[in-house]
C-alpha cells in the first residue's frame, strides 16, 4: 500500500484552505497556533522523512556497490545509515498517518450548508417526588 507523500498533504491542506501552501505558511506565522499551524508542521515533518529516506537509501546504496569493497570502518556507516533510513521511515509512517487522520477529519464548509441552530432544547420535566403521608409513622 503507498503512503501518502508530501505532495499529497500539501494538495489537502490547500484544498482545505483554499490557498496555495506558501500562502498558507505566511498566514499561520502571524496567527496564533492553531489546525493550520498543525497542519503544517506535519508537512514539514513529512517532507523531511522523505527526504531523509532518500539520503539514506542512496547512502546504503553507495556503499554496497557491487565494484565497492566494504571494510570493517565502513559497515559501521552501513549499519548507521540502516538504522537512520530505518527511523526515517517510522517517522514518515507516523507523520503520514496522523495528518491523514486529521484531514479526513476536517471538511471544508460551504457557504450553502445552512449552520446549526442555537436553539436550546426544551427543559426535561422535574422527576416526581414520592408521595409521602400526613399521617404519623410508627
Amino acid at each position: 500500500m503507498p503512503h501518502p507523500t508530501s505532495t499529497d498533504t500539501a494538495r489537502q491542506i490547500e484544498d482545505l484552505y483554499g490557498a496555495p501552501l506558501a500562502d498558507l505558511e505566511a498566514h499561520a506565522r502571524d496567527q496564533p497556533p492553531g489546525m493550520l499551524a498543525a497542519l503544517l508542521a506535519m508537512h514539514h515533518g513529512l517532507r523531511h522523512a522523505e527526504h531523509s529516506i532518500t539520503y539514506h537509501r542512496d547512502r546504503i546504496t553507495q556503499l554496497i556497490h557491487p565494484q565497492r569493497k566494504i571494510s570493517g570502518h565502513e559497515v559501521s556507516h552501513l549499519l548507521d545509515c540502516a538504522r537512520r533510513l530505518a527511523e526515517a521511515v517510522a517517522v514518515r509512517d507516523t507523520q503520514a498517518h496522523t495528518a491523514g487522520a486529521v484531514l479526513q477529519s476536517l471538511g471544508r464548509l460551504t457557504p450553502t450548508e445552512p449552520t446549526p441552530s442555537a436553539a436550546p432544547a426544551p427543559a426535561a420535566p422535574a422527576p416526581a417526588l414520592p408521595a409521602t403521608s400526613a399521617a404519623p409513622s410508627r
